[in-house]
């Protein structure tokens, strides 16, 4: 599990990019490979990797938004997305810049 600890900074990786597609008028995920259409709770998690909050502050953050957060559905998703090298996860300090 990438983000297991909570403590994790993820990012978009290089290669990746979110955008706001108006044709579908939806947020999507933008890799070389393919474009993934995100739900609305998909594009506010990943809206908020930026590299400086870790798991957890997003997790806080998204708790402030939405009425039910499972902490677990939200490590899920980053991991997933990890694991198809959309997301990097820092393990210690913050993104500068």
């Amino acid at each position: 599990m990438q983000t297991g600890d909570g403590a994790a900074r993820p990012h978009l990786a290089r290669h990746v990019r979110l955008r706001f597609d108006p044709a579908r008028q939806r947020h999507v995920l933008l890799t070389p490979e393919a474009v993934s259409v995100l739900n609305g709770t998909g594009a506010a998690i990943l809206g908020l990797c930026d590299g400086t909050r870790t798991v957890s502050e997003i997790a806080a953050e998204l708790h402030g938004r939405y009425a039910r957060v499972d902490d677990d559905e939200v490590r899920l998703f980053l991991d997933r997305l990890a694991a198809r090298r959309c997301l990097e996860v820092d393990q210690g300090e913050a993104r500068r810049g």
